[in-house]
């Protein structure tokens, strides 16, 4: 068993963007700019900000973070998406989600100019990559494609179970994953909570990605001999054991499966670390008009 060291792999690609930062700004071209929009005072969100400041910092980017109360309008959000769509100096901009109540995730999402738009959550980016034209791909599943990629993990011809159906991980993960490239050309099958035969798919399962956000979902008895298994989840649980009284714990019950697996990731530590980094990615090449003049 192999241990997939996310943190490693995250040091090492942001290590290659500072390089290339230090380069175009050695060369008199603009550094690359990402703003972040924050609302209310979720933990979780914070914390995931606070990150995101601080490896553009690493990089050599230029940050601005936008907080607003939990209070702001809809409008009054939008109009604050406008004027970033508009900033000439922004080169990539993302709103954390989850939003308050009152606004609609998806007009805020669609409000977003796609060409800015480096969360890949934008309808336009997610059918452009669906169809495997060049886009911003959302951060988690290009996260665990580069670590794929990294470890040399095969794909081709694989059976790859990806557990979970949401916009932001399951979908595009297996959309990647099937298509012609590689990582890629994998045989996948997308499962979730109706699906009435999980435990005998999972089983056939070359690859398993587990993205369904259910704590130690995932147990030994599921998992043939020398899968891979992929572990997006990340839900506090309570422990007596750390200081804050928390725990991050994946949808892997890790402590048994591990032992019959060829590679694994772990929580933390694992897929975490690989989603800033995409973010960065995908920043640098807007910041470059890599992907839309």
């Amino acid at each position: 068993m192999q241990l997939i060291d996310g943190k490693a792999v995250a040091d090492q690609i942001k290590q290659e963007i500072a390089a290339e930062v230090a380069q175009i700004k050695a060369n008199g071209g603009k550094t690359p700019h990402l703003a972040v929009i924050i609302v209310g005072h979720d933990g979780g969100s914070e914390t995931y900000v606070a990150h995101k400041v601080k490896s553009c910092e690493q990089v050599g980017f230029k940050s601005t973070k936008l907080a607003f109360e939990a209070s702001i309008t809809e409008e009054e959000l939008l109009g604050q998406i406008k004027l970033l769509n508009e900033d000439p100096d922004v080169d990539g901009f993302i709103v954390q989600l989850p939003l308050p109540k009152h606004i609609s995730e998806q007009k805020v999402i669609e409000a977003i100019d796609y060409r800015k738009d480096v969360d890949g959550f934008h309808p336009i980016n997610v059918g452009r990559m669906s169809i495997g034209l060049p886009s911003f791909v959302s951060a988690t599943p290009a996260g665990i494609l580069e670590l794929l990629k990294r470890y040399d993990i095969k794909t081709s011809g694989k059976h790859c179970v990806v557990i979970g159906r949401s916009n932001i991980v399951g979908k595009p993960v297996s959309m990647l994953m099937m298509q012609k490239a590689c990582p890629g050309d994998a045989t996948v099958t997308v499962c979730h909570s109706r699906t009435k035969n999980l435990k005998e798919l999972c089983l056939q399962a070359d690859i398993i990605i587990a993205a369904l956000g259910s704590p130690k979902f995932l147990k030994a008895d599921m998992v043939k001999e020398g899968a891979v298994v992929i572990d997006v989840g990340t839900t506090r649980v309570p422990s007596p054991l750390t200081k804050t009284g928390f725990k991050l714990t994946g949808d892997v019950d890790f402590e048994n499966v591990a032992p019959k697996c060829s590679y694994i990731t772990p929580v933390p530590g694992g897929v975490g670390p690989m989603t800033i980094c995409s973010l960065l990615r995908n920043t640098l090449l807007a910041g470059k008009k890599a992907i839309y003049k």
